[in-house]
């Protein structure tokens, strides 16, 4: 396996957070076990690490029963077809996957609109699956357009996805870092979560707010109107976190230039 898993045992729940490898910036996939099933949530951003969790979550013995899919960014969702099962979404991100079309991976090799869009449109509340209460809600602004948060509250993890990145370089080329601060100040009023899930790096507590607010105020500082001056001073500032080429994927949006 090129990716890893880390897992976390909540009681009625257990917690499997596949992570990819640095090369495409430690893109996580949560398996949700439940007492008799497997909820996946993302689903990477090349099919073959797609492939790794899928392998992984059948490895459990139980049938995997839905992927969702929680914001519009390739990476969440590219290998959603590896997964066999009813892609969920929320029908606003539904609609920004449908409009962002085709995918193109890195390699040029192109995944078709078909084999990820949603057919499922999630509504935010509470579903029980199999006796475990999971909240849904919907957040708008920020890492992306919108994104969908998962709580499972007696277990105390809160599934922020990319609201939260952990030792991983922050995608802004949805150019919201005032959104995305009040995305993080949502999450930190939530109590009763010591486990938090981020979209890009291993699980971490709820001191990961701190970090990640920081970083933004760092962003807001340097970002002047040269994209490559940016990546530079960013990285100098954070040398240890994961995936400064995420810098160059938000700069062409930031900036329409590629360095």
């Amino acid at each position: 396996m090129n990716g890893t898993v880390t897992v976390l045992d909540k009681g009625a729940v257990r917690i499997h957070s596949y992570m990819s490898p640095a090369d495409t910036f430690h893109t996580t996939t949560q398996l949700i076990e439940t007492p008799a099933r497997i909820i996946a949530i993302d689903a990477q951003l090349i099919p073959a690490y797609a492939d790794e969790a899928v392998a992984y979550a059948k490895g459990l013995g139980k049938p995997l029963d839905r992927l969702i899919v929680t914001h519009a960014h390739p990476d969440h969702y590219n290998g959603a077809a590896r997964f066999g099962v009813p892609v969920h979404a929320l029908p606003q991100v539904r609609e920004q996957i449908v409009a962002r079309g085709d995918s193109r991976l890195p390699t040029g090799v192109v995944i078709p609109l078909t084999e990820f869009t949603p057919t499922v449109d999630l509504t935010p509340g509470t579903e029980v699956v199999d006796g475990v209460p999971f909240v849904f809600e919907a957040v708008s602004g920020g890492e992306a357009a919108d994104e969908l948060l998962v709580k499972l509250p007696e277990q105390g993890v809160l599934v922020a996805q990319d609201l939260v990145y952990h030792d991983v370089h922050l995608y802004l080329g949805n150019n919201d870092i005032a959104g995305w601060e009040r995305a993080l100040d949502l999450l930190a009023a939530q109590t009763g979560y010591d486990t938090i899930l981020a979209g890009h790096g291993l699980p971490t507590g709820p001191e990961v707010y701190a970090d990640v607010r920081r970083y933004l105020a760092d962003a807001r500082e340097l970002l002047g109107d040269d994209g490559e001056a940016y990546k530079k001073a960013i990285v100098e500032r954070y040398p240890s976190l994961v995936g400064p080429f995420i810098i160059d994927i938000a700069n062409r949006s930031l900036f329409g230039t590629v360095h």
